[in-house]
This record gives structure tokens, sequence and C-alpha cells, in this order.
């Protein structure tokens, strides 16, 4: 009889929420919850699917979480898989090592949790065994492998290995447990498990290597659908492996061409046209949808003075559609060559483009008001502009081109030259 499990990782239970709480309460919200969502989700395949075991390969949880109200969520979700009995392996990942619930919660008796030194436990189910190897992280940081902690493969079984691990390394992730595809091949094992990188990847091989991604996007760095893996061991102990979707919300960019319109009305009838576009692509219960204009068109400056009204557009037309949402717009139009021909405001357009923003006097003042402002938000919020110098300078650096170009577009409308097209 075959043996079949659900390959999950990086649930990120009640993750905390930032930027998007900020910008929108009731998207917040939704957001908020939805990491438990596609955790009932997981559940639920489980016992519809009739599977023996869930595997949960790091990062259930999200940091230092001290909520009880999580705690009792999980344990009530565990609970269904235990009376069902669906067996459960965890193993922690940077994430865990840091959750104050992952020291306190009592778990089912079904549920095995590795530790910081490898293990293995057999399963005797038809004519193979197969056996569950797993090691998890002991402390937030895991700079060196640990492959060759793990204990040999079972002869005879079909042997997992659960594994959280940047691999080779992935962008926008920090290395932990590094190790390389064809290192994991070599093991003898016959799948392996991983966790860490949010992006979904499967690599067949001599073993079959499969990092499921994360199961609920929680912004729009974390875009895509997103999913879990269903895994059926053959008697004859080939794999096959399924990819299924179990976010409550998907995240997407939406490109706007702009590209030669003239007319504002020509640009929010595009806007508009992207949008019901990107619903008919995606089968998600919720879209969070993040506008991108491009192009060179006459409106870039209007774009930069008026964003917002062109924002509330977009809003009226994801609220027609239903169950859509607008996480913000982002303006990547240019005015083209000689926007802005001669003049006062030509001579200053050009004094910015040859590096007057990069003057000390002017870094060192955008400096001194964001560490005022740094200073005066709420300890968990200080990070909106980077987590590292080099990065709080970035931002900075970033905010000050923006902020130019605003200057000049609304210097641009003073002049008359803006408002032909006003929308009314």
């Amino acid at each position: 009889m075959a043996f079949r499990f659900v390959h999950t990782a990086d649930i990120h239970l009640d993750s905390p929420l930032r930027s998007l709480a900020l910008r929108d309460r009731a998207l917040g919200d939704l957001i908020g919850t939805a990491t438990r969502t596609a955790f009932v989700r997981i559940v639920d395949l489980c016992l519809d699917e009739a599977v023996d075991a869930l595997l949960i390969a790091g990062d259930l949880y999200d940091g230092d979480q001290t909520s009880m109200k999580t705690a009792r969520f999980l344990a009530q979700q565990l609970g269904r898989l235990d009376a069902a009995g669906v067996a459960v392996f965890m193993i922690r990942g940077n994430h865990d090592a840091l959750s104050r619930i992952t020291r306190e919660l009592v778990l089912p008796a079904s549920v095995t949790v590795f530790g910081a030194r490898a293990g293995v436990r057999i399963i005797e189910k038809g004519g193979r065994p197969v056996a569950i190897h797993g090691i998890s992280f002991g402390r937030p940081q895991a700079p060196d492998s640990l492959l060759e902690r793990f204990l040999p493969p079972v002869p005879g079984a079909v042997n997992i290995g659960m594994l959280h691990t940047s691999l080779a390394g992935a962008p926008g992730h920090d290395p932990y447990a590094p190790c390389a595809l064809t290192d994991l091949q070599a093991t003898g094992f016959d799948y392996w498990a991983l966790g860490h990188v949010h992006q979904r990847a499967v690599y067949p091989g001599r073993a079959l290597v499969v990092m499921p991604g994360m199961p609920q996007g929680r912004d729009i760095g974390e875009a895509g659908e997103k999913s879990v893996t269903l895994v059926t061991v053959a008697d004859d102990g080939t794999l096959r492996e399924e990819c299924r979707t179990t976010a409550v919300a998907q995240f997407e960019r939406v490109e706007v061409a702009a590209a030669g319109l003239i007319d504002w009305r020509d640009l929010v009838a595009a806007l508009g046209a992207a949008l019901r576009a990107a619903r008919r692509d995606h089968g998600a219960d919720h879209l969070v949808l993040r506008p991108v204009l491009t192009g060179a068109t006459p409106l870039a400056w209007r774009l930069l003075r008026d964003l917002d009204l062109l924002q509330a557009e977009a809003v009226a037309v994801a609220e027609g559609l239903g169950s859509v949402w607008i996480d913000k717009l982002e303006n990547h139009c240019r005015a083209g060559e000689g926007a802005v021909s001669a003049g006062p405001l030509a001579d200053l357009a050009a004094l910015i483009d040859t590096g007057a923003l990069a003057h000390p006097a002017v870094t060192g003042a955008a400096a001194e008001v964001t560490t005022d402002l740094l200073r005066a938000l709420p300890r968990d919020l200080r990070a909106l502009l980077g987590d590292t110098p080099e990065a709080t300078g970035a931002a900075c650096a970033a905010l000050l081109r923006e902020g130019a170009a605003e200057v000049l577009a609304r210097l641009a409308e003073g002049e008359g030259g803006q408002d032909a097209d006003r929308p009314a």
C-alpha cells in the first residue's frame, strides 16, 4: 500500500505585519490571518487525501512569538491530525529557534519534533518501511552545512530527509545550513523535504529534492502562487510529487504600459484593463495587486503629482471586481527627452541630475531627519527603512530622488503646462 505525505515549510504562523497594515487596515487584517487559514487548508488537505504524515520543514513560527493564541490554534489543528491518525514530523528552522512557543507547547504523541542532533523515525507500512530523518536548528544561526550530521540511510527503506537550508544561496535569503544539490543527491536518500526558500522548486535526480515554497505570501515580495507538496511513495519505492495551492490571498505585480499615452482617461482605461486581466488569470480567493506603471509618456510628471488620484481609480476598479485589493501603485514612467526644454525649471532638473542630491549637505540633513523619525516610531516599525545603515541610506537616497521629482512636477504645474488634462 502506498505511503503518502504532505510536505510544507515556512508557514510563519501569525507573522506580524508592518507596512501593509499601515497602508490598509482591512487588507492588513485579511493577510494577518491568512497564515492561519493556509495552515487549516494544509490540515484539510491531509484529511481529505487520507495521507499518512505531514512534514513541516522549519519556520512554522515567525521568531520570538509569545502569543498563546497561536499556541492554542496550533494545538487544535495538530489535534485534528492526531485524531485522524496522521503523524506529524517537524524540524525547527532559524525562526523557530527564537520562538517561545517552540519550547512551551505540549504536542500530541503523534508529533515528532527532531532535535539539534539528527534523528530518524521508521514507519512500517506495506512492503517497504519509510525512514524519516531530520535535524533542527539549535540556534537561530546555522552558517555551516548540517548534512554530515545525518544518520546514514536505513537499508531497504525509503529514506526521507528533512532539512532547513538555503542550499547554495537564494536572492533575499540569508545563508543557513548551506549545501549543494549534488551533496543531497549523494546521500543515498530518496527524497529531501527542504525548507527556508520561499519560492517553490523541484530538483529531480537520484533523490527527489523539493523546496515547497511557503503556503501563504505575506507581502508583494512574496508574490506568486503559494503551495504545498503532496507526495506518493509507491510500493516499489518510486515517488510522485504534486503541487497543491493553499493560499487564501495571492500577491501579484501587474504591469501597466503607459508608453505613448497622452490622455489621462486612456491611462485610467489601461489600468482598469490590466486589473481585470489579472483577476481573470489568477484564481486565488483574494488577489492583492500592485500595478506598476512603465514607459515614456507626457503624463509622467502628472503621475508624480496625481498618483493618489490614479490609486483611487485602481481601488474603484478592484472593488467592482470583488476580492481584489490594491497594495499600492509603483510609478516607473519617465517623461522622455525634452520634457523640460528650457528655462529655470530645466536648469534645476539638470542640477539634480548632475548629483546635487548626493551633496554632503543634502545627505547629512536627510540622515538627521531620518534618525529623528525612526526614533519617534515604535520599535517594531524601525526597520521600515532597512535593517542596516547601508539599507537605510539607500532607502533615503531613493526617497530623495522621488521627492525631487515630485517637486519638479509641482513646479511645472505652477508654470501652467501640466493642467490641460487634469481630471475634474
